[in-house]
């Protein structure tokens, strides 16, 4: 697994332990009296973004066994050393039927196996209970449908796709695939484990700034911090003004302040091609506004929760909560580009095809 520190800011913080959580954990905090919440930290876990119809809310001590039990015996079945006089795959690869994503990444024809992932192996556990889905909200845990505005959006958008074709250019292909922005969305806002590798983060800490480091393409958010919309700053935020409404940056525009002990971070004006590079923002509006809110809740945890809203393209809000637990790992670069030829050669062997086939 690969893991990396960049160093974007250096910020010497002594941590005062002054306050007592919940389980008896200190919180620790900055000198300026803030909960402090810079370190390593992984989201990692196997608890989905979405709810499986056949759980409730709150798993029992029984399913959690039985999810978590499944998932070491895949890790143990899948991660031994490869024989080096096996015989080719069959066409197509080998199906694995106890992790979709090591499918998905081709473990099947041995492009990866368990050795190289690190999805987590553990049930996602917030305020003491063990989530069947990180989605809380609508209470049924899942994405609520999209507006009929929002289906004819989606479907102008892939027939726009449809015209042009996945290997004509390097524009055509993922932004992940490019090593601009981070797989599925980890970085985001909001940012959630992409059930695959990289999920962990950096945090750095100022009195007017925030830096979230994140693994997974080695991206970076710099957040000011200042107070509160509405509180009597001039840009409504107290922190420097916010971008025009055409400068649409990699995860948008985001603002920070204080409310008691959480710090909220409210953002907006996402980069376009970002609300078409994830799954669950597949066509989303360009008012989508994004509020998450950073709480540590002991030494070892911070509990991030986060609403998305977008009245043009989902019927409801919907957002969750991530537990983000302390990690004593260092972080190494996420060095993307490095020995990766995989777009050269896509374009390459596209290139070869329209040759054969002229």
């Amino acid at each position: 697994m690969i893991r990396a520190t960049v160093a974007v800011a250096v910020v010497v913080a002594v941590s005062i332990p002054v306050a007592r959580a919940q389980d008896g954990g200190a919180v620790p905090r900055t000198p300026d009296g803030r909960p402090d919440l810079q370190g390593n930290w992984t989201n990692g876990t196997i608890t989905p973004i979405e709810r499986p119809r056949r759980f409730e809310a709150v798993l029992t001590p029984e399913q959690v066994a039985q999810i978590e039990g499944g998932r070491q015996e895949c890790i143990e079945a899948h991660s031994g050393s490869s024989d080096p006089d096996r015989d080719a795959p069959a066409e197509g690869g080998i199906a694995i039927g106890c992790d979709f994503i090591l499918e998905a990444a081709a473990g099947g024809t041995g492009g990866y196996n368990l050795f190289y992932l690190d999805r987590g192996d553990r049930v996602a556990v917030v305020n003491g209970e063990p989530r069947s889905s990180l989605l809380t909200i609508p209470e049924d845990g899942r994405i609520p449908a999209r507006t009929a505005e929002a289906q004819q959006r989606l479907g102008q958008l892939m027939a726009a796709r449809g015209r042009h074709g996945e290997y004509d250019n390097p524009e055509n292909r993922p932004l992940s695939e490019r090593c601009i922005v981070s797989f599925g969305s980890n970085a985001g806002p909001p940012m959630l484990p992409n059930y695959f590798y990289n999920n962990n983060y950096t945090i750095v800490q100022t009195s007017d700034h925030l830096m979230i480091m994140t693994e997974m393409v080695h991206d970076a958010r710099i957040i000011p911090i200042g107070v509160a919309p509405g509180a009597g700053a001039s840009d409504e935020t107290g922190a420097p003004s916010s971008f025009p409404d055409a400068i649409r940056p990699w995860f948008g525009d985001s603002r920070g302040w204080w409310e008691d002990d959480t710090l909220v971070i409210e953002t907006s004006k996402l980069n376009p091609q970002q609300l078409t590079a994830y799954r669950e923002f597949f066509g989303a509006s360009p008012n989508m506004k994004i509020t998450e809110r950073l709480t540590r809740v002991d030494a070892s945890t911070i509990n991030y929760e986060f609403l998305i809203d977008d009245p043009d393209t989902w019927e409801t809000p919907w957002g969750g909560e991530v537990p983000f637990v302390r990690m004593d790992d260092l972080l190494y670069e996420y060095a993307c580009h490095e020995a990766n030829y995989a777009l050269e050669n896509v374009l390459r062997g596209a290139r070869a095809q329209e040759r054969e086939n002229r």
